[in-house]
């Protein structure tokens, strides 16, 4: 008995791969996708500042690993944008729910040009309404309305959650959700 129980324990073979995913990671300057992105690959959060240019993240999650291709959302960036799209197998939107009124449609507009980009288009999305945590944040159902998602992802596979670096748990869930969607997996409607 005691021969079963050592061969179960240690002649178990490596834990089978986990897949990956290559994502692009877009979002104006400001809306947190460093920090996001930092704090779910577990690295401190002091000293961030915002991208320039790009930079790739290896992010573990327990059924997947996500290649994160985050590219930096200043002006003179996103021009650039769709040069890195290529490859990509989802797309992770971070915007500033607490912004004001001229970047909220900036972000639209950035949005709206991801969703009907022609590498893009056919991508799960993981739009994420970040800095929740502020007092003047609009919240997911007002940011859907704002940016009439409905209307235009109508047929395309998305998930619009809130999002701060205060709630790690409520953003791995969203990144769990949002890799059902990469693996074609049905995703449970939301419980309210």
């Amino acid at each position: 008995m005691d021969y079963l129980c050592f061969r179960a324990l240690c002649c178990k073979g490596p834990p089978p791969p986990r897949p990956e995913y290559d994502v692009v990671c877009i979002g104006l300057t400001g809306a947190g996708k460093t920090s996001l992105l930092s704090r779910l690959c577990s690295e401190g959060s002091d000293g961030i500042v915002p991208t320039t240019g790009f930079s790739i993240k290896a992010v573990p999650f327990p059924n997947a690993i996500l290649n994160v291709k985050e590219l930096g959302g200043a002006d003179n960036i996103k021009k650039y944008w769709s040069r890195y799209y290529q490859g990509s197998q989802g797309v992770v939107f971070v915007l500033d729910s607490a912004s004001s009124d001229e970047d909220l449609e900036a972000a639209r507009n950035e949005l709206h040009s991801a969703l009907q980009h022609p590498q893009l288009c056919t991508l799960p999305f993981l739009i994420l309404a970040n800095h929740q945590d502020k007092p003047a944040a609009r919240t997911p159902n007002q940011i859907k309305k704002y940016f009439e998602l409905e209307p235009l992802a109508r047929g395309k596979r998305w998930i619009l959650e809130g999002s701060t670096t205060d709630n790690m748990e409520a953003v791995k869930e969203s990144f769990a959700q949002f890799i059902n969607l990469l693996e074609d997996k049905e995703t449970e409607p939301a419980r309210i």
